[in-house]
């Protein structure tokens, strides 16, 4: 999701859409009072709709919620903060007038701006259009971050979403602007003309180019958007790599090993051809048939849920030495996703660990606070006093810690 937020920045106008976004939420989220004040007007509006007969009831619908802030850390955290811009619209800019009207300064200004800003035709398209791009990815990116994530599902998901985008290029555009002006007139915002000459705000219409609105805003916004989000696509799960993770997947232990598959696995090791060379390939090949037998029928294995455990346990009954040909071909595996979900996050937890004030921490005490806060979960079983024992332990203290 990040990296398709980061190309859809390579047009200015998306670039500058998303710079107002973050104003908006760091403008109308910048103290307690703003937020309640958000919080009361979206109340009022609910209460409005519901005395009107125009409010959908339910249990769990229409919780106490606000705008949410995008993260270039988070996946999904932009798709986050524009659904929440758009279900908040009008009390976003009853907090906007709030300010403006309170502060005769700075801030009621930049307010003014951000206000102006939303309250057009271009800046409603951009959120509706990210909006249905972010839309179709955030179901894959939220399944690429699952650590049981099922390889095989996520990539059907990829294809799926793949197809529907293109669908979306070839037919949507008709259908996306009649959603933005229905938005629009709600709102009291100019619809302008489709086929009319676009006139960039701020210029003339004699030193602009001559293009219609339909060309600027389907063609150089909406096409240009989706063919960079398909190329992005295309380039991270082309047909190599798809293939290459549904290999990987066979070798999961999960429900007693019913993903295992031959072929896919002898194709995996033909991805490494400096590992196992044609002769490597006939033994794992029938090292494969006693294997999937033995670990099938083992209770040794019959609980394993990941790749990393089935090593483990392979390790333990020292049967790594038996099968060294599929626990060579575990091993390569174990190394391959090194951009998933998983590592993001280690590398996220950087900023945390090493912060402004801790700037000259030295890599080995760097290296050893990222593997307790990366593995919290470990740690977590280990009790304080042994913790305590084992430094008191390393050296002579003048009292007991």
């Amino acid at each position: 999701m990040r990296a398709l937020v980061a190309v859809a920045k390579k047009n200015i106008d998306i670039a500058s859409f998303f710079t107002t976004t973050n104003s908006v939420v760091n403008h109308v989220g910048a103290s307690c009072k703003r937020r309640d004040a958000l919080r009361a007007q979206l109340q009022e509006e609910l209460v409005i709709a519901f005395e009107n007969d125009c409010l959908i009831t339910g249990r769990g619908l229409h919780q106490e919620t606000s705008l949410k802030r995008a993260c270039d850390t988070r996946w999904s955290s932009h798709y986050g903060t524009i659904v929440s811009i758009i279900s908040m619209f009008s009390s976003v800019i009853h907090v906007l007038q709030m300010i403006i009207d309170d502060n005769p300064n700075d801030s009621g200004g930049e307010a003014n701006k951000i206000q102006r800003e939303m309250l057009t035709f271009q800046f409603v398209f951009h959120l509706f259009l990210m909006k249905a791009i972010l839309g179709l990815t955030n179901d894959v990116s939220r399944a690429l971050q699952k650590k049981d994530q099922e390889i095989v599902n996520a990539m059907a998901l990829v294809k799926s979403c793949k197809e529907k985008i293109h669908w979306m290029k070839n037919n949507g555009f008709d259908a996306l602007v009649e959603e933005v002006s229905s938005f629009c007139d709600k709102h009291h915002i100019d619809v302008p003309n489709i086929d009319e000459a676009f006139v960039l705000p701020g210029r003339s219409m004699r030193n602009a180019p001559i293009k219609t609105n339909r060309h600027h805003y389907r063609v150089e916004l909406f096409i240009y958007v989706i063919d960079e989000q398909l190329t992005e696509l295309d380039d991270r799960f082309n047909e190599v790599n798809t293939e290459l993770l549904i290999c990987l997947a066979c070798l999961s232990p999960n429900d007693s090993f019913v993903g295992f598959n031959k072929q896919k696995l002898l194709r995996l090791a033909q991805f490494y051809p400096q590992d196992f060379s044609d002769e490597d390939l006939l033994a794992l090949d029938d090292q494969l048939e006693l294997y999937i037998h033995y670990v099938s029928s083992s209770s040794d294995f019959s609980d394993l849920q990941e790749i990393g455990d089935l090593a483990k346990k392979l390790v333990e009954t020292r049967m790594h030495r038996a099968f060294n040909y599929v626990y060579l071909l575990i091993t390569l595996a174990l190394v391959l996703p090194v951009a998933t979900a998983s590592v993001e996050r280690a590398f996220s937890v950087m900023n945390i660990i090493k912060g402004p004030l801790r700037n000259k921490m030295g890599d080995q005490w760097l290296s050893d606070s990222l593997l307790v806060y990366v593995e919290k979960d470990v740690f977590d079983c280990i009790e304080n006093e042994a913790i305590m024992l084992r430094f008191q332990n390393m050296k002579p203290r003048c009292g007991q810690l």
